[in-house]
């Protein structure tokens, strides 16, 4: 599967800003980003769903986004699951093969490997409404899966889900995937979902692709402070930074932070990034600072304390923390981002 330079634009607005993607055989892709972000919008191109305003969608070395959605043979779970109250779990997953004019028997035999797959046996005669939220879902997986597609489109399935399902349906989605062997594309805010799930992750803001990467170098290492931004590192700064040496400095709550440069590292304008759980109390920690407010979270507290300079520093901590109680922060200067240039 390949996005060739794809655009969408609903007016003056560019919803899709020249998208280009290779999807290997099997991958598990994810599109990430936040509410506006194009990453929908590219779902319904690929599904056929939304036409294009430019550039082109390949499927091996054929173009299909010329073709209708039902041509195109794709698989697609949505958000709201889209299951027919009326019919049963098993009718539900035969839909598809009934419009396809598959033989009775064949339907039979395939949704039964279906409702195996996804564990619904049991649930086979019962309607919608009469199975959980995740067992609905797992319908809605089954129904595309049935039809043999070449690539699943799934758009934020598990949002409806609360917080306990969507981590027992993020494990079965990587199961089925990986039982399939068929491409999935698959739509998330949530950066969590991304990187417990994706092979490979497509982050996307104002309808372009700001970068593509595994999770781990995702989470490692953003290309850019809105990427990082975006995955997790709350503490963004517009700052100066300096060199020293072979070493950068990044000037945080009116400290000097060792740091590692992403990008031309020089010394000037720049913007700092931190996760919240690598910047800790420490003895020697370089940034003086006062804690504002604290929560425990299971094994260890997040806080949120004030630099004497006035910025506001987001951080962990394996004890509680007293609301006042003065902190001294650091975070090890590999952990520390420095992107050049200004905000």
């Amino acid at each position: 599967m390949r996005l060739d330079g794809i655009s969408r634009d609903f007016g003056l607005l560019n919803a899709l800003r020249n998208v280009s993607l290779t999807v290997g055989r099997g991958e598990f892709i994810a599109l990430l980003g936040p509410s506006g972000c194009g990453k929908s919008t590219a779902l319904n191109c690929l599904a056929g769903l939304l036409t294009l305003t430019g550039g082109s969608i390949w499927l091996d070395d054929r173009r299909i986004d010329t073709l209708a959605p039902e041509a195109r043979g794709f698989g697609m779970v949505f958000q709201n699951y889209a299951l027919f109250p009326h019919l049963t779990v098993a009718r539900n997953i035969a839909f598809g093969l009934e419009m396809q004019g598959v033989a009775r028997s064949e339907i039979s035999r395939r949704v039964a490997e279906a409702l195996a797959l996804v564990r619904l046996e049991a649930q086979a005669e019962k309607l919608p409404g009469q199975i959980s939220g995740g067992q609905q879902q797992r319908v809605a997986i089954a129904r595309a899966i049935v039809v043999g597609p070449p690539l699943v489109l799934m758009d934020e399935p598990l949002s409806n889900l609360d917080a306990k399902l969507r981590l027992e349906m993020r494990t079965e989605i990587r199961r089925i995937h990986g039982l399939l062997g068929c491409s999935t594309i698959y739509v998330t805010h949530d950066q969590d979902e991304a990187l417990s799930l994706a092979d490979r992750i497509v982050v996307l803001r104002d309808g372009e692709v700001r970068q593509i990467g595994t999770p781990e170098e995702l989470y490692a290492r953003p290309a850019t402070s809105d990427v990082a931004e975006f995955m997790g590192f709350r503490n963004i700064f517009s700052t100066s930074c300096e060199a020293v040496g072979n070493d950068l400095f990044a000037r945080i709550g009116g400290a000097l932070v060792a740091g590692t440069s992403v990008g031309q590292g020089r010394a000037g304008p720049a913007i700092a990034a931190i996760r919240p759980d690598d910047l800790t109390p420490q003895p020697e920690g370089p940034i003086a600072a006062r804690v504002e407010a604290i929560e425990y979270r299971g094994r260890d507290f997040f806080g949120v304390a004030r630099a004497v300079s006035g910025e506001e520093l987001y951080f962990r901590t394996e004890h509680r923390a007293g609301v006042g109680e003065a902190v001294r922060l650091g975070a090890p200067p590999g952990r520390v981002l420095i992107y050049p240039g200004a905000a």
